[in-house]
Formats: structure tokens, C-alpha cells, sequence
């Protein structure tokens, strides 16, 4: 069954919905140009509190191994999810509680997947402004052709509504949402929390 990861979590409101509807891993976001960013404090008192069997995952862009090093130590995250432009060597150090995530444009985006040394691969739409979490979608064709020699983690416009098209087609590791769940950046909506995650998991209504 596939994993889904409900990122862009800044609250434990949320953070024990998506847990409670069945989601597998929840991200948090430390990224100063993002709506969704969080403090390593609230983060801290969030993880406290959670069951147990999730997984708690960092999301950076270009910070210093340093920093992610002890925001993952003091929150007490799994892994770290990269969406900026850090090198191979920057994955190895963190190996093996690294996602890495490409933006993807065209298929020779992701040419550069075969330097890098990660537990999974997240896909995402490309959009020169922004780092994630951008609601856009992109040529899921592309990822279908990865999926069969990585584990990868689906990105990028994902609904409860073209969710399980998307795993049917690329039959990804996991599924990775924020803004298609949201009724603001940072805010959870709980009816479409639940759908996703039961469309996802192919859950019947």
C-alpha cells in the first residue's frame, strides 16, 4: 500500500488529524520563504505528542548541515527532505535519513537523481519561484519511468481528486500533499485530509 505523507504541518491539531486518518509521515516545513514555515520549539512539543509508528520529517532548503543536524536532533525528526539545490556529498552526509527532492521540468531534470545517495526520491512540479509546495502538477509520465528504479515519493498538485489516478499511473513509493488539503497555507482542512488519505490508500467510501 502506498505511503502518504501530509506535509506543511504547523500545529498538533493537525498534525493528530492526518495521524488519525491514517497518515503515514508528516513533514514540517523550516524554510523562512515559506507560508508553511515552523519553529524548531513547535515542531518539538508537536512530535511529544504523537503516537508512535509515524514518521517525522524535516523539510530544508540550502541550510547548512549544521542547522539540519540539530533542528533533526532537537525536534527529534526521521529524516530530512531536501528541496534545494544542495550537492551529492551534502545527501551523503545525512545518508541514509535523506529524502532528496528534484523539480521537474523536462525528463533530463532528473538525470541528475544518479548522483545522489538517498532512502527516497520526492518528485515535485518545477516552478522558478518557489521550492515546493506550489499546488502544480507536472508529467506524471516522468515519474513512471523512475518509479521502476527508485523508491519515489509523488509530489506536486496532488487532490483528493486525481490522487489514486496519479498512483495508478506511477504506483509511486508514496504521495507527499500539502496545499491540496489546506483551506490556508499551514491550515488543514479535515474533510479533505480524510479523503486523501482514503483515495490514496484506496480506501472505499
Amino acid at each position: 500500500m502506498v505511503r502518504v505523507k501530509i506535509c506543511g504541518i504547523t500545529n498538533l491539531g493537525d498534525a493528530l488529524l492526518a495521524v488519525e486518518n491514517g497518515a503515514d509521515a508528516l513533514g514540517f516545513v523550516f524554510y523562512d520563504k515559506s507560508p508553511r514555515k515552523v519553529t524548531a520549539k513547535v515542531v518539538a512539543q508537536i512530535v511529544e505528542e504523537l503516537p508512535p509508528f509515524v514518521s517525522k520529517v524535516g523539510v530544508f532548503v540550502d541550510s547548512s548541515l549544521e542547522e539540519v543536524a540539530q533542528i533533526m536532533a532537537f525536534c527529534r525528526l526521521d529524516l530530512a527532505q531536501l528541496h534545494g539545490e544542495e550537492c551529492p556529498a551534502y545527501c551523503e552526509a545525512l545518508h541514509p535519513r535523506v529524502i532528496k527532492a528534484f523539480r521537474v521540468r523536462e525528463r533530463w531534470t532528473l538525470d541528475r537523481m544518479n548522483d545522489y545517495r538517498a532512502v527516497a526520491y520526492l518528485l515535485d512540479a518545477y516552478n522558478p519561484g518557489k521550492a515546493g509546495g506550489t499546488g502544480e502538477t507536472f508529467d506524471w509520465e516522468i515519474a513512471r519511468t523512475i518509479g521502476v528504479k527508485a523508491r519515489v515519493i509523488l509530489a506536486g498538485g496532488l487532490t483528493p481528486t486525481n490522487v489514486r489516478q496519479a498512483i495508478e499511473l506511477v504506483r509511486p513509493y508514496g504521495v507527499d500533499v500539502s496545499t491540496g488539503v489546506e483551506i490556508s497555507p499551514g491550515k488543514k482542512d479535515a474533510g479533505l485530509v480524510r479523503a486523501f488519505i482514503r483515495a490514496a490508500k484506496g480506501v472505499d467510501k
